[in-house]
């Protein structure tokens, strides 16, 4: 089981430096990776960092860590742009970037702030189109793509990623839905949550064990698949319950980067 910190990319940590910092106080301490979300608006004036900026800083000071954006919302991106950055940060990193995915949240703001479309099914089919746009790109072979939302005439995207065959790919899931867990199954890793009428909450080991159940029946490939876990304090779940369900990562997750945080990064990830 591999443990890594899960940064937001405001308040406290809207500095690159910040983030930087923490990545090679992480790394010095033991823990094997630091991820960073990826919003681009949350409430008006909220100070925030570019998560790519952030991430590229961080892998100039570390380099055993894994580093990642989780999640980066496709719909919102120009897939080729995308696949560029993923591709840069995997070079300049050694290799060492997992490549977290979703259709975004909240849509009225991330979205809808800018003109763009807020229907989640709109934007599942853009994730879906954007991941074989990037996917095709990544192979440095002629490839061209034509969808209902993006269109690339044919041309090799040069140079490809240092892991092959491609940067491990992990999808956000959102139980009850059925349709990112399936999706998640062809990719490389999934990043389970649970949706209840008031928002996000906390899932049950039953719920975890429903989940993972449900990917892995629809994976189609027998290659390495992760399955990725967010916790908020140690006692929050039982190494050996979690490792029986097939998760491969918990994620520690904070929001702040006061004095208690600090020491908790420095004490090192618990076993």
């Amino acid at each position: 089981m591999k443990r890594a910190l899960f940064v937001p990319n405001f308040g406290d940590f809207a500095e690159p430096q910040v983030f930087a910092d923490l990545a090679a106080e992480a790394e010095a301490a033991g823990w094997d990776g630091v991820y960073i979300w990826d919003h681009i608006l949350i409430e008006d004036g909220t100070p925030m960092s570019d998560p790519w900026v952030a991430l590229a800083a961080a892998a100039m000071v570390t380099e055993r860590i894994r580093l990642g954006p989780m999640v980066t919302p496709v719909p919102r991106r120009h897939p080729w742009k995308l696949g560029r950055e993923v591709v840069s940060l995997d070079r300049l990193s050694g290799g060492r970037v997992d490549f977290g995915v979703g259709i975004g949240f909240p849509p009225e703001v991330e979205y809808g702030t800018f003109g763009h479309a807020t229907d989640a099914r709109v934007r599942a089919d853009k994730l879906d189109e954007g991941l074989a746009v990037i996917a095709g790109m990544w192979t440095g072979e002629p490839f061209a793509f034509a969808g209902q939302h993006y269109h690339v005439e044919e041309r090799s995207f040069l140079p490809v990623p240092v892991q092959q065959p491609r940067v491990p790919i992990w999808v956000a899931a959102t139980w009850p839905n059925k349709r990112p867990f399936r999706r998640a199954a062809r990719w490389d890793g999934v990043f389970p949550l649970l949706v209840e009428d008031d928002g996000f909450g906390q899932m049950s080991y039953d719920h975890m064990a429903t989940m993972s159940e449900y990917t892995m029946s629809h994976r189609t490939s027998d290659g390495p698949f992760d399955f990725v876990v967010g916790y908020n304090d140690a006692e929050d779940r039982s190494v050996e319950d979690l490792e029986g369900l097939g998760a491969t990562w918990m994620f520690f997750n904070f929001y702040d980067a006061g004095t208690d945080t600090i020491v908790k990064v420095r004490s090192g990830p618990w076993r």
